[in-house]
């Protein structure tokens, strides 16, 4: 663990805060933001439009409200502490995607951040959720295991602002598995801590696609809200 890691720990361990996701209160997460993040069940969300080559998705909420302030507070203010209980959600959304009754090995490939992002934050927040995420997963029996093996091999512009189908070209062959990343025909289920377009999933699908990989499906925290990207559930 680095150092910054740490030292985040630590002040979230010995200064009072208030819960990440309401406000409320002088605990890190308090027990409705907890809920509202792992009351299930997780379903499959669909970008509108669906974006050609996205894997079946998979969330337990949705990115409003609590979640949404959970999320930024992990990824953007660095509150370690809240990789628990986002793992969690994580894995529901992971026990969706490739069904409960799985139990052979399965390799959980989380969506890089950018190396200039991952420096300002000091931290990976997809990768540090799907490591809590797998850690629930072999305690409830299911052999799984992170595999960190997408890398961007070329710069992308800021995703803000963009349509979907400017991020679509945005991120266009910008993903590239390391070699040697993956076995032949070596099932994998894609991690991300959210979905909005579904641009990202659809390139590290294909991505994996092009490695020789089987992606599974994808599984996430939170879906972008019906009213404000016109993704569906069922």
């Amino acid at each position: 663990m680095w150092a910054w890691d740490w030292c985040q720990e630590i002040v979230g361990l010995v200064l009072p805060v208030a819960c990440s996701g309401c406000g409320e209160g002088r605990v890190v997460l308090c027990e409705e933001c907890r809920r509202v993040l792992g009351a299930g069940p997780a379903r499959r969300v669909r970008p509108w439009p669906e974006p050609p080559g996205l894997p079946p998705v998979y969330a337990v909420a949705e990115y409003a409200d609590r979640a949404r302030a959970v999320l930024l507070a992990h990824k953007e203010r660095g509150m370690l502490a809240l990789a628990v209980p986002l793992g969690r959600a994580l894995a529901l959304s992971v026990r969706a995607a490739c069904g409960e009754g799985r139990g052979g090995p399965l390799s959980l490939v989380p969506v890089p951040s950018a190396r200039a992002a991952v420096a300002r934050r000091g931290h990976d927040p997809v990768r540090r959720i799907a490591r809590a995420a797998a850690g629930v997963l072999r305690r409830e029996g299911m052999a799984a295991r992170v595999r960190p093996v997408l890398r961007q091999r070329r710069g992308v512009a800021d995703q803000a602002g963009l349509s979907a189908r400017q991020r679509l070209a945005n991120l266009s062959g910008a993903l590239a598995v390391t070699p040697g990343g993956l076995a032949g025909d070596e099932p994998v289920l894609l991690v991300d801590d959210l979905v909005t377009t579904g641009a990202s999933l659809t390139e590290a699908a294909r991505a994996v696609r092009a490695a020789g990989g089987m992606p599974l499906g994808a599984a996430v925290v939170a879906a972008m809200p019906v009213r404000a990207l016109g993704c569906t559930r069922r």
